[in-house]
């Protein structure tokens, strides 16, 4: 069992899926655990949740594409849990297009909320990891990155970006005992998944070795790994969870 009792944790986009998997699973592991939503309605079920399982969790609202909010929101995190010793960069969008019918549009709120987005968080917890010279970054990429998806150039792009972003981040602040690692999901059952058909469904799980969707838990438990001391010597690294696929 991962201890991660003393330590805070910041995610973005915590509300339902992989985020909320994520929440819920860094406040059992012990972790004082703030998430970001982008309205106080959609927080309520990852706090339902929470309270519902004696757990110490808070929503903040807020939009991680916004500069001047990513900051605020930080801010009102440290506040509220003294430090961030641990930020999730989960929160993320999909504009689905193939490339010649892409909107301008489709294409930069893509950029601005996976991309930017990762900037702006990363940018507003930095200096004060530096300060106290520990931390734990974890972004949450996707397999789409590395093997590409038709009608998803733009969501390719952003995840694929995030990935080089961790890399180089990675360099520059190893030696304040700061690492920045990326966790790369294959097809996980989700929402977004539910809402495929019954036949795109199984075409997916053919291309897969473990012959299944993986759970949102598969990706929280890389997340515990990467936050605690287990993986204190990892860094600038891609986790690969997607039962074989890539």
């Amino acid at each position: 069992m991962i201890d991660l009792n003393g330590k805070t944790a910041l995610v973005t986009g915590g509300s339902r899926g992989i985020g909320q998997s994520i929440v819920l699973d860094l406040a059992k592991a012990g972790a004082k655990v703030a998430f970001t939503s982008r309205s106080a309605s959609s927080a309520e079920a990852t706090l339902e949740m929470a309270k519902g399982a004696g757990l110490e969790v808070i929503a903040l609202c807020g939009d991680v594409a916004d500069f001047e909010g990513s900051q605020k929101i930080a801010e009102e995190a440290t506040t509220a849990l003294g430090k961030i010793d641990i930020l999730v960069n989960n929160a993320g969008i999909t504009q689905d297009n193939l490339f010649m019918k892409m909107k301008l549009e489709e294409w930069d709120s893509v950029l601005n909320t996976n991309l930017t987005g990762l900037f702006n968080s990363c940018k507003s917890v930095i200096r004060g990891m530096i300060k106290q010279r520990s931390g734990r970054i974890i972004n949450i990429s996707s397999v789409v990155a590395h093997t590409g998806n038709p009608g998803q150039v733009n969501y390719a792009a952003t995840k694929a970006g995030m990935i080089g972003f961790t890399k180089s981040l990675a360099k520059e602040v190893a030696s304040r005992s700061i690492t920045v690692n990326a966790i790369s999901p294959g097809f996980i059952e989700t929402e977004m998944t539910n809402k495929l058909t019954d036949e795109q469904k199984a075409k997916i799980t053919k291309s897969i070795p473990a012959n299944r969707m993986g759970q949102a838990s598969d990706i929280s438990g890389a997340v515990l790994y990467l936050a605690s001391d287990l993986s204190s010597y990892v860094t600038g690294t891609v986790i690969h969870v997607n039962g074989g696929m890539y």
